[in-house]
């Protein structure tokens, strides 16, 4: 028995000697810091965690936060949790110094969480999470050519089709009393079109948005959402939603293959196949030569699945809800396809270059209303940015949501300072 209690003993020494050492460490990490504006923390080890989980369980817009900090700390906000420092970089000229810049790479702890979810390779090593600037710099000129306005050209039978389907959706389902979940239509149309134009793949998910893959990809989405939260998968309750969301990861994967392994075969038989996504993906496995790797096509297929429709149906969603706030942008624009499109029942690529106040309006909800609120950079070398020394070593993470707040410039009458030409 003695001997047992010398072993006690000696472990809860160890335990003590190596919770001082942390709490040492976690002092020096907010010394290093604490010159950096920022809100008090709530907790010596937590720091301002309480805060975001509680924006995040309300299930409120965690950036609104972000937007009271800004006006009371400045552009550049310390953000403390555990040992780590997250510096918010909340103005325009201190996020296009890290975006425009390529020693500020990926954050490697933040991007590492969309690798994978709860344990099931998710994005991998695509276009998204990939580390490597040389490496992702390769992978992007690889599928230019899909994004080639002579192949764009040829899917404008697609868009019109697609288009025509959502009107008529619409037609069946507004009576002028019935509400209509728009941020769900959009996201249903542009899955459809994704998968068509970028897969060769007809999901109808606007006429059935429970079919086994649309519904995947909306888990994946609230997977994305849930792990967020620190160890959401130990919390009472959550179990069952995070299997769903894994076998609906492993689902996307799967039919992915499948996918791939159809194209690839429909190539080496020498039929003629689409410039699509999927086909210069394939273009770039051949390129790697010995390094082929199935899994990284798969990674680049449930990217732009995944992230190919969902940023484009924010977009159009916000646009539309703005739209109803300005009934004479409405107007105008009714005017300008009127005048552009005419009475025929199909747009023709031309005529989207004429559509320039419609551009002007696009542009300007993505300004207001960014699908992607913001990036994670990282600097190993010491920066003074906006008059703040950021210590090296840092991650940093660049806000896009807070700009209307900077330049403060109403929706309708920047439209018409870009009309006029200024």
């Amino acid at each position: 028995m003695e001997g047992l209690g010398a072993l006690l003993l000696l472990l809860l020494s160890l335990c003590l000697l190596a919770f001082g050492l942390y709490c040492c460490y976690v002092g020096a990490i907010h010394a290093k810091y604490d010159h950096i504006p920022g809100p008090p923390r709530e907790s010596f080890f937590l720091g301002h965690l309480p805060m975001i989980w509680r924006i995040l369980k309300k299930d409120e817009l965690m950036h609104e936060l972000f937007r009271q900090w800004s006006e009371e700390y400045g552009p550049i906000v310390r953000v403390n949790g555990f040992h780590r420092v997250s510096l918010l970089i909340l103005s325009p000229e201190g996020v296009k110094e890290f975006l425009m810049m390529p020693q500020y790479p990926k954050d490697r702890v933040s991007y590492s969480r969309l690798s994978s979810l709860f344990g099931v390779r998710f994005l991998g090593n695509g276009l998204v999470t990939d580390l490597n600037h040389d490496h992702w710099h390769k992978q992007r000129r690889i599928l230019d050519p899909a994004f080639s306005r002579t192949y764009l050209m040829e899917l404008m039978e697609i868009f019109n089709g697609k288009a025509e389907e959502l009107m008529r959706e619409l037609e069946e389902k507004v009576d002028g009393k019935m509400e209509l979940d728009m941020m769900s239509m959009m996201n249903r149309v542009t899955l459809d079109i994704i998968a068509k134009v970028a897969f060769g793949m007809e999901l109808n998910s606007l006429h059935n948005d429970q079919m086994p893959l649309p519904r995947a990809v909306s888990m994946a989405l609230k997977g994305m959402n849930e792990s967020r939260v620190p160890f959401v998968k130990y919390m009472p309750g959550k179990q069952k939603l995070i299997k769903e969301i894994q076998e609906s990861v492993r689902l996307l994967r799967s039919t992915g293959k499948e996918c791939i392994e159809r194209r690839r075969k429909a190539i080496q038989n020498g039929e003629e196949v689409p410039r699509d996504i999927l086909t210069q993906i394939l273009k770039g496995d051949e390129a790697q030569e010995e390094t082929r790797d199935d899994e990284s096509l798969l990674d680049n297929f449930v990217t732009f699945f995944i992230a190919g429709h969902e940023t484009t149906a924010c977009q159009l969603s916000f646009t539309i809800m703005e739209l109803g706030r300005q009934p004479e942008m409405v107007e105008r624009l009714h005017a300008e396809v009127d005048e552009v499109i005419g009475a025929k029942r199909d747009i023709d690529y031309e005529d989207l270059g004429k559509l320039q106040y419609l551009s002007q309006v696009l542009k300007e909800s993505l300004r207001l209303y960014p699908p992607i609120p913001g990036t994670v950079r990282w600097t190993a070398k010491e920066k003074v940015i906006e008059g703040v020394r950021i210590p090296a070593n840092t991650t940093l993470v660049a806000i896009f949501y807070l700009f209307p707040v900077f330049f403060g410039t109403p929706l309708l009458y920047w439209t018409d300072i870009c009309t006029d030409g200024g």
